[in-house]
């Protein structure tokens, strides 16, 4: 009921934007017609309980009770998230495509996940402090132009991975109707259009979806791991010469981070509507314990089930056709259950699609005044079609996606991390930062000394990365095939220059 009433209040106060501003009579005709029709459209759409919130900042009196929400939920929606058969695939490049043993892909993909969760858990704190969405509270950090910057890597993240979780529901729609009469494509569909249709309620709705979703994925992969676990090879070694194992285990250390810290660009979307007294160590405590458990299920449940493709001819044709189809596989001796829990298993993953549905919806909305203009709803719809589409593009190169796309997108992210860190650690720790101007342009830093860090950042990365179509020369000094270090390296190199370049931004320019 408070989550209800929040929503109602909203509604009434003006709904994502103030009354007077939607319908300035001053602004042009065609200005002022336009902001009337959608400020009717956002007020149709809650008398139907959708949420109409864009980027405005949740103020503290519009905040839910905690008896509504409570710390569990916080814990939930990761736990629910991040059981997902995505996870159990991108666990699979361990032993498939860095040839790693059972026991180096474990321990590199828990330690890895592990790195990746702590900035995700720490920005997720910001939510009920700040009440803002985490791209606008960039705008503190990286300054007003060049967060928008931040904002286009966060949405080609966000649309990145749900491509990911279309393609493999997809897959195993498809592998477990007879004969693969489903196609992939349609598997794709199906997922998507559902997921739109939970992210265009909003906030209240996928939260309530999330609080019951993980208990028949929980059930099912509990399942796939006992049927399937006798195959699994515990005791093959790791293969190739000692530089080149060292190199495939920061290599796929680094891949399983990066799936982790990615969250960091949306972590405090979902919990704006927390009260501003929630304790920040309960909400990272719990949003530690939510991402590494389900972590770590999916990721040794995949790294096992891909173990096995040496040993097993069933598997490994299995695999050949698609990451999806090996799950399917490891359900086969159950027979008519076990397509039925692969069907649960691939409808598991719009649990992990409505997190960066949603926060794609928002995150254009931060791109510009005239992109805040448009309803949440409109852009979550186009985010809908672009990853569809896509998906059914890409279908058939998953694991080529998997190991360029998530490792590249982690560069971005670790630089700005390390340039948030550095801004609140150092320049904000003091004199912290006022919330309620989130959308005043002037009281944002200028953004140059953030500009500067940020690519000398990725300059730093570009040099350490070690991907399919590119291995940098440092990064190549390391194994056959490289080591993966640019996260580390980018993350340094913008943690060495920034503090100098801030100070002297301050002292010029003062902001």
């Amino acid at each position: 009921m408070a989550e209800q009433d929040t929503e109602k209040a909203t509604a009434s106060t003006g709904s994502a934007r103030p009354i007077d501003a939607l319908l300035d009579e001053e602004s042009g005709g065609f200005v002022a017609r336009f902001n009337r029709y959608v400020y009717s459209f956002e007020r149709q759409m809650v008398a139907y309980n959708l949420e109409t919130r864009g980027i405005k900042r949740v103020e503290p009196e519009e905040r839910h009770d905690l008896k509504s929400l409570g710390y569990t939920q916080i814990a939930i929606l990761w736990f629910s998230i991040n059981l997902a058969a995505n996870n159990i695939t991108l666990g699979m490049l361990g032993p498939a495509v860095y040839y790693l043993s059972f026991l180096d892909a474990s321990l590199c993909a828990v330690f890895g996940m592990m790195l990746g969760c702590l900035p995700v858990a720490t920005i997720a704190t910001f939510g009920p402090r700040s009440g803002n969405r985490t791209m606008v509270m960039t705008r503190y950090i990286m300054g007003w132009y060049p967060s928008k910057l931040i904002v286009l890597l966060n949405l080609i993240t966000l649309l990145g991975y749900a491509l990911i979780d279309t393609v493999v529901a997809g897959q195993i729609l498809s592998a477990v109707s007879p004969n693969a009469s489903l196609s992939v494509v349609v598997g794709i569909i199906i997922v998507a259009a559902v997921t739109w249709a939970i992210t265009t309620f909003g906030y209240r709705v996928f939260h309530y979806y999330e609080r019951f979703a993980w208990i028949p994925q929980l059930i099912v992969l509990c399942i796939l791991a006992g049927v399937a676990g006798p195959q699994f090879d515990l005791s093959s070694s790791s293969q190739g010469s000692a530089d080149t194992i060292i190199g495939d285990r920061l290599s796929f250390f680094s891949l399983c981070f990066s799936a982790a810290v990615t969250y960091s660009g949306g972590a405090a979307d979902y919990f704006v509507y927390y009260p501003i007294s929630t304790p920040r160590w309960r909400v990272f405590a719990v949003t530690m314990l939510g991402l590494s458990g389900s972590f770590t299920f999916a990721f040794i449940l995949g790294i096992g089930l891909a173990s096995a493709l040496t040993t097993n001819n069933a598997y490994a044709s299995a695999y050949d056709i698609s990451q999806g189809a090996l799950i399917v596989e490891g359900y086969r001796p159950l027979g008519a259950f076990g397509s039925f829990c692969g069907v649960v298993v691939a409808l598991g993953l719009i649990a992990n699609l409505i997190p960066t549905t949603y926060s794609s919806g928002v995150d254009f909305q931060v791109l510009g005044r005239c992109a805040a203009a448009i309803p949440r709803i409109a852009w979550n719809t186009v985010g809908v079609v672009v990853y569809t589409v896509c998906a059914a593009v890409g279908r058939d190169h998953l694991a080529v996606i998997f190991t360029n796309f998530l490792a590249l997108m982690g560069y971005w992210v670790s630089i700005w991390l390390a340039i948030c860190i550095e801004e609140v650690l150092i320049f904000r720790w003091a004199k912290g930062f006022d919330w309620a101007l989130w959308n005043d342009r002037g009281s944002m830093p200028l953004g140059l000394a953030a500009l500067v860090a940020f690519l000398v950042g990725w300059a730093g990365a570009i040099l350490c990365m070690a991907q399919v179509w590119y291995i940098g020369p440092i990064a190549s000094l390391v194994g056959d095939y490289g080591a993966d270090m640019g996260n580390y390296v980018g993350f340094a190199w913008a943690a060495l220059v920034f503090p100098l370049l801030r100070w002297f931004e301050l002292k010029k320019i003062g902001r």
